[in-house]
């Protein structure tokens, strides 16, 4: 009986075996390109849908700046005048004669510079928010990468730790073959096979849908097959939490944008008080008459009346006042926030860093020492195996969690880039 259940011992681990190996071959087959950081953000850059429109709209804005202060087309008018209603009377009668004018609007004075402001305030409105999708797409791309990474790492971890639980198993199965233990702690060390052989596969979805949604953000083909990425290299950091406000509040496109929309409302106060002010019509007219008639010339200014100015212009005025006012405290709101942002990504990393090095110096070491002699008293009988599961689980869920805050350090560092202006805007700073 106990041979019997030895001998399905031994052909379920060889067959795991053979499934991991293939698992292996095909990762490695399908991460046998590098993916690399750099070029993935170039292409986003270039390719990425929200980038695009964002930057059209900046150039279409940018081209309603000349029309705004344009004057408006000339009119040209031709008209004839007849003497009487039975016969054509032109060149017979004084009054019959053939009228040609143009006519152009010209606006108060001021009225054009307010509105070409306008327009200009609103192109670069359009130009902040053109590059704060610019930040905000590379910043992303590096959040997915890095994820991406973790998951190839976390894979990598539950490999290598994979083949101590086969120590275990190897352990197990010696100490049950030789009546020293039960078949219990066996199934225990293939049970916590099994699970990471779960916590493998959940991966594998996780890795897929990592990799649909950087290609997405990207916008490459949907078909298209990245490889494995390459392990990043911690960011140099060394910035407090004050000079990362200044920085955002001196180089935020969120924050450009809403200071450009506070100014354009500014405009627009001032244009809504001009629209008190009557704008005049000039009208050139020639008098085309033959025969013995002279021709006759004719100009004319013609003004609008603000009449009804409590009804229309009083209305625009407080509109545009309250257009500023909210323009006012939005730019207050997004200062605010970006600022709660950048201490809560701060304490982030320096969390993140503590935590690192509280695995990197003190968890994975102990653990990994406490393993190896559990694992050698597991062998001689003094210590149970129970114990020695624990200890191989402690150790990976350390060194998994020694890259989850390697990784969100990172991503955290992302975010301050994309609310500080940039790589550029941080290494300018970082060097003074």
């Amino acid at each position: 009986m106990r041979n019997s259940i030895l001998t399905t011992l031994l052909f379920f681990l060889i067959l795991i075996a053979l499934l991991g190996a293939a698992r292996g071959m095909a990762a490695a087959t399908e991460g046998e390109l590098p993916l690399e950081l750099r070029p993935l953000i170039d292409e986003a850059l270039k390719n990425n849908h929200d980038v695009y429109v964002t930057d059209a709209k900046w150039k279409a804005s940018s081209a309603r700046v000349k029309q705004a202060g344009s004057l408006p087309d000339p009119m040209v008018m031709i008209g004839y005048q007849n003497e009487g209603w039975s016969n054509y009377t032109f060149g017979k009668m004084p009054g019959a004669q053939w009228m040609y004018g143009v006519s152009q609007m010209f606006p108060f004075p001021g009225k054009r510079s307010l509105k070409e402001e306008m327009a200009s305030r609103d192109a670069d409105t359009a130009g902040a928010m053109s590059r704060a999708a610019k930040l905000g797409t590379t910043a992303r791309v590096k959040e997915l990468y890095y994820d991406l990474f973790l998951v190839y790492k976390d894979l990598d971890l539950i490999h290598e730790r994979t083949a101590l639980f086969a120590r275990i198993e190897e352990a197990a199965l010696a100490r049950y073959a030789t009546g020293m233990g039960q078949q219990q702690e066996v199934l225990m060390a293939q049970t916590e096979k099994y699970m990471l052989v779960e916590r493998e596969a959940m991966l594998n979805q996780k890795r897929r849908s990592l990799e649909a949604m950087l290609i997405s953000v990207v916008g490459s083909d949907e078909h298209r097959k990245l490889g494995r990425p390459v392990e990043p290299a911690s960011t140099v950091f060394s910035f407090s939490d004050d000079d990362l406000v200044q920085l955002a509040l001196a180089n935020s496109p969120e924050v450009q944008s809403r200071e450009k929309m506070f100014k354009a409302s500014q405009a627009g106060v001032h244009m809504a008080e001009k629209e008190f002010y009557p704008d005049v019509t000039l009208t050139g007219t020639v008098a085309k008459r033959s025969g013995e008639y002279e021709d006759m010339w004719s100009l004319t200014a013609t003004f609008n009346i603000p009449l009804y100015y409590k009804s229309r212009q009083s209305q625009a005025l407080a509109e545009a006042h309250a257009m500023s006012s909210a323009a006012i405290h939005d730019l207050a709101g997004i200062k605010s926030m970006l600022a709660s942002n950048i201490r809560d990504n701060a304490a982030m990393i320096r969390s993140s860093e503590q935590l690192m090095e509280l695995y990197r110096q003190g968890l994975i070491p102990k653990t990994k020492q406490d393993f190896d002699l559990s694992l050698s008293g597991y062998r001689t009988g003094r210590v149970e195996g129970i114990t020695v599961v624990s200890r191989l689980k402690a150790l990976l869920d350390y060194e998994t969690s020694y890259w989850t805050q390697f990784i969100e350090r990172e991503k955290a560092i992302a975010r301050i880039e994309a609310l500080t202006g940039g790589e550029e805007a941080m290494g300018k700073t970082n060097e003074q």
